[in-house]
C-alpha cells in the first residue's frame, strides 16, 4: 500500500506531464475572466465564436456598445451546422486547424453553444467549455474588420429601410441597388423593397467586358440619383456582380459604398419582406465631383504589365480563378478559348468554377473570416503592404476579392479590368501552364 506522500507525488507528476492529461486538467472555463486566466498560463487552447459572422466582423449585437470577436477566435456560426454533413464539418474543422485533442472554448448564446458542443462531441472533441456571457463582457480589446461598416448585415438593412436609424446610418441619404446581368426578369418578380436595378450590360462594354467609358458610367450613376456623398448599398443573387459595380462606384468617387453580406440569400434567409415590379429613381442630381476621383481602383493592361516588372515582394498581380484555370486545365469560360495563366501572376484562390467563390465565403454565402482570407493569400506571398491588383476572367470574381480586401483594411488595391480575357487575346503576352515551381 502506497503512502500519502507517494500518492501526492504521483498526482503532481500527472498534472505536470505535457500530455493529454493536461487537457483534462484544464480548469472550468465559464466566463471570459476564467478564459483570460487560462490564456495567461500559455496552455494550448482553441476558441470558437458561435455567433453570426456579422457580429464576428465588428457589428454590435442588438443594443451592445461594441462588436467584434476575441483575438484568435475562429468563427463557426452554429446556424451553419444545418448546412454541413458530418464529413463536411470534419473537413471544415480541419481547414480551420481545429483539433479534437485541444481544449476548446465556445462562446455565444446558450442555444448556439449547445448546438456546437453536441456537433463537436460527435467529431470526437471532449474537453469543451462554454461561455454564454455577452461578448461585451470581455475585458480586452475585440478584433474587427477595419472597414466592417461597409459589409452590412441584412438586419441592419431592414432597420434602415424601416426608418429605424440603425448604427452607422447614412449621413447624406442612400440608394439601394440590385445588380444583375441582363434584363430585370427575376428582379421584377421579387426584390428587396425600394431597390433600384442595374444591368451589368450597362456598365461593361465589349469586347473584353471592361468598364464602359467614364461618361457612360457617369450617366448610369446619376440616373440612379447617386451623388459622390450618397451612401450606395449593393446586392445581387450572386454578390460577384454587386461587387463589380461597387468597384466601379469607388473608382468613380462614391465615398460610402456598402455590400450586403451574403447578398439576396441573406435577406431571404432572414424572412424579410420583398416586393415585385420595378422601382424608378426620381432624383435629378449631378455627381458633384470630377470623375474618376479614384482611378487607382482600376488597373488597365499596360499597368498590369508594369506591375509584373516590379519586385514580387512589394507587388502582386493576383489571379482570382480556380486552380484548374490557374494551371491551364480549363479557361473557365465557354467564350474564352486560351488556357493558362498570366506569367508571373500569383494564385489568390476562388472557388469550384467561374460562378462560385467558396474559398472566400462561409457556408451561408457571407464573407469568410478576414484572418483566414489573409492566410490563404500569404501562402502565395500576397500581403497587405504590397501593391495588389486582382483579376479573373472578366472582373467579377476579382471585384469580390477586391471588396473583401477593402473591408479588411488593405489600401493599395485594384482590379485589373481586362483580366485573363484581354491578356490571353494577344499571343504576344506571356502565359504559363502547369504547377509553378
Amino acid at each position: 500500500m502506497r503512502s500519502l506522500n507517494q500518492i501526492f507525488i504521483t498526482c503532481l507528476l500527472v498534472i505536470s506531464m505535457p500530455s493529454l492529461a493536461a487537457s483534462t486538467a484544464t480548469p472550468p472555463i465559464k466566463t471570459f475572466k476564467q478564459l483570460a486566466q487560462v490564456q495567461q498560463t500559455k496552455q494550448a487552447i482553441q476558441i470558437i465564436d458561435c455567433r453570426d459572422s456579422n457580429y464576428f466582423n465588428g457589428w454590435p449585437k442588438e443594443n451592445a456598445t461594441r462588436g467584434g470577436h476575441i483575438p484568435n477566435a475562429v468563427n463557426i456560426d452554429s446556424q451553419w451546422l444545418t448546412q454541413l454533413t458530418p464529413n463536411q464539418l470534419a473537413n471544415f474543422l480541419k481547414e480551420r486547424q481545429l483539433s479534437s485533442t485541444v481544449p476548446t472554448v465556445l462562446y455565444g448564446d446558450k442555444s448556439s453553444t449547445i448546438a456546437m458542443s453536441e456537433a463537436l462531441k460527435q467529431q470526437g472533441f471532449s474537453a469543451i467549455f462554454t461561455i454564454t456571457q455577452p461578448v461585451t463582457d470581455y475585458a480586452g480589446k475585440l478584433k474587427t474588420l477595419k472597414n466592417f461598416k461597409h459589409l452590412i448585415p441584412a438586419q441592419w438593412l431592414n432597420q434602415l429601410i424601416n426608418n429605424q436609424q440603425p448604427l452607422y446610418a447614412p449621413q447624406h441619404g442612400y440608394k439601394l441597388v440590385e445588380v444583375e446581368w441582363g434584363p430585370p426578369s427575376t428582379y421584377l418578380l421579387s426584390h428587396i423593397p425600394g431597390s433600384l436595378y442595374v444591368n451589368t450590360n450597362d456598365i461593361e462594354s465589349k469586347p473584353w467586358w471592361n468598364k464602359v467609358s467614364d461618361n457612360d458610367l457617369k450617366k448610369v450613376i446619376t440616373n440612379l440619383g447617386i451623388r459622390y456623398n450618397t451612401t450606395v448599398i449593393v446586392y445581387a443573387r450572386n454578390n460577384m456582380s454587386a461587387a463589380r459595380f461597387a468597384n466601379f462606384l469607388m473608382y468613380a468617387g462614391v465615398e460610402d459604398v456598402r455590400l450586403l453580406n451574403g447578398g439576396w440569400n441573406a435577406w431571404i434567409n432572414a424572412n424579410y419582406p420583398t416586393q415585385a415590379f420595378i422601382n424608378e429613381n426620381h432624383d435629378d442630381v449631378s455627381f458633384g465631383k470630377t470623375m474618376p476621383a479614384n482611378p487607382q481602383y482600376l488597373t488597365d493592361l499596360q499597368q498590369a504589365k508594369t506591375l509584373l516588372q516590379q519586385p514580387q515582394d512589394t507587388h502582386s498581380l493576383v489571379s482570382i480563378r480556380t486552380w484548374r484555370e490557374y494551371i491551364g486545365q480549363t479557361s473557365g469560360y465557354d467564350y474564352i478559348k486560351p488556357k493558362g495563366r498570366i506569367e508571373g501572376a500569383k494564385w489568390g484562390h476562388a472557388g469550384s468554377d467561374s460562378y462560385h467563390m467558396q474559398d472566400f465565403n462561409n457556408p451561408d454565402g457571407t464573407m469568410k473570416s478576414g484572418t483566414l482570407i489573409a492566410k490563404q493569400w500569404a501562402t502565395w506571398d500576397i500581403k497587405p503592404n504590397q501593391h495588389v491588383a486582382f483579376f479573373c476572367g472578366t472582373g467579377w470574381r476579382a471585384s469580390e476579392a477586391f471588396f473583401y480586401a477593402y473591408v479588411m483594411g488593405w489600401k493599395n488595391i485594384s482590379v485589373f479590368d481586362g483580366g485573363w480575357y484581354q491578356w490571353s487575346a494577344d499571343k504576344n503576352n506571356p502565359i504559363a501552364e502547369g504547377v509553378p515551381k
